[in-house]
Parts: structure tokens; sequence; C-alpha cells
């Protein structure tokens, strides 16, 4: 194994790594709030279904077995994630029926990966027609670029504001993509650089650090109300704690005199 391939590997290792456990947080994040309020449902459904063209395309232009890998965990936590969305308010579906589609979906995913991998890999392979490959790339470079447009409709409806998105997740998600970017560079140059393949992931580098920018810049927007608003939950916390202490005061001298009223 020559040491880009070595390279290659070890960085399609780190990148598989990171998008393995990227939407852990985001899972844990609406496991405890148990509200999927501000996290698409279309967007990590669009995410789980762009998992199938995105591993058909690795798996038949023989990438490195990490890069192969992760589109099947990739579709699986976004699947779980998308099941959250389903279960949690405002959509509030019943846990069985949710587990149900669940699962269906996950089997119709393995079954139509199976039916297009097997013959289009024995027509590239075999012929050198590239263009039905060619085809899967581009259509999970549009749906994993397509899952990333309803946060930001939900960016547009707060003016900016990232609700319901846990930035870890975001963050993890954004280091998976950049390492498995370098780990297609070193795979290979010239005629051998999968060009495409960046770019499914420089779609999601940029729509995400996109997302980023938007939440920074609606911080600066609007510091001086967040500012207010932060004083203002003081204040009427400290009111709270007042009025607790006044009510206490004015209990205890009464539990005091009943004790003393007791008869001896």
């Amino acid at each position: 194994m020559g040491g880009n391939a070595v390279s290659a590997n070890v960085l399609g290792t780190i990148g598989t790594i990171f998008w393995c456990i990227q939407l852990v947080p985001q899972v844990i994040h609406n496991w405890k709030r148990k509200d999927c309020t501000g996290l698409p449902p279309l967007m990590m459904f669009l995410w789980s279904v762009c998992g199938v063209p995105f591993s058909v395309y690795f798996v038949c232009k023989d990438a490195n077995i990490p890069i192969q890998v992760q589109p099947q965990l990739f579709t699986f936590f976004a699947g779980i994630c998308w099941a959250q969305s389903l279960y949690y308010t405002p959509r509030d579906w019943a846990l069985k029926k949710t587990v149900v589609v669940l699962v269906g979906t996950f089997i119709v995913f393995a079954g139509v990966e199976c039916a297009l991998i097997f013959p289009l890999r024995k027509i590239y392979q075999e012929r050198g027609i590239e263009w039905p490959i060619t085809l899967m790339g581009v259509l999970a470079a549009v749906l994993l670029a397509a899952g990333l447009i309803p946060p930001y409709l939900e960016l547009w409806k707060r003016k900016g504001q990232v609700v319901g998105i846990n930035f870890i997740f975001l963050g993890i998600d954004t280091l998976g993509a950049t390492f498995s970017i370098f780990s297609l560079v070193a795979e290979g140059d010239g005629p051998d650089f999968d060009i495409l393949g960046c770019v499914i992931y420089a779609v999601v580098l940029c729509l995400e650090l996109g997302i980023f920018t938007s939440h920074v810049i609606w911080m600066i927007r609007f510091r001086k109300e967040r500012k207010l608003a932060k004083a203002k939950l003081a204040e009427e916390e400290e009111d709270i704690e007042t009025q607790t202490a006044a009510i206490d005061n004015v209990e205890q001298p009464q539990q005091t005199e009943d004790i003393e009223e007791l008869p001896k």
C-alpha cells in the first residue's frame, strides 16, 4: 500500500469517526429537550435518503473502506433524528408507529441500495460506463444540499437565530466533511482525483459554515436585546426570591405560635 493510500485511509477513518458520532449530540439534545422545534424533519429525512446514492457511488468507485462505511452510519443516525422529530412535539407520533415507520424505511433503503450496487458496479467496472455512477453522485450531492435548505428557512423565520440544532453536532459534522475531503485528495490526483466526491463533502461544509455564520451574525445584531432580556429575567428571578423569602418570614412566626399554644 502506497503512502498516499495509507494517508487516504487514515484521513478517511478520521472523517468516518467524526461522521459516526456527529449526530449523537443531536440525538441526546432532542431526547433531553423532548422537543424538536427548529430541527426540520425534512432535513433529516433527505439526509437519510441521500445515504443510498451516496453509498452506491462510493462502493462502485471502490473508494477506501472508511469512506464506503460512512453513508451507512450517516443514514442510520439521520434516520434516528428524523424519527425523533416525528415522535416529539409538535407532531407527537405514537412510539410504536414511529419505530415501525423507521424500521420499514431502513429496510426499503437497504433493498434499493443492493438493487443498485450490483448491476451498476458491474456496468462501471466491466464496461467502463460511468454516467450511472456519476448520476448517483450528483443525486447524493443534490439531496445532501436540499437537506440543508429547510434549516435556512428556519433561520429566515427566526432572523438568523439557530434553534433546535445542536452546535456540537454541526461542529463534528463539519470536521467529518473536512477530513473526508482530505482523504479523497490524498487518494489520487490527476485523472484519479474524485472531483464529484469532494463536491459532495464541500456542499455540506459550505452550507454548515453558513449556519454557524448566521447564528454569529444574529448574536451580534441582537446583542442589546439579549442583554436586556437577560437583565429582565434576572430581575424577575430576584423578585421571585424576595417574595418567597417574605412568605417564609410570615409563615415562620405563625408556626412558632402554633407550637407554643400546644397543651403541656
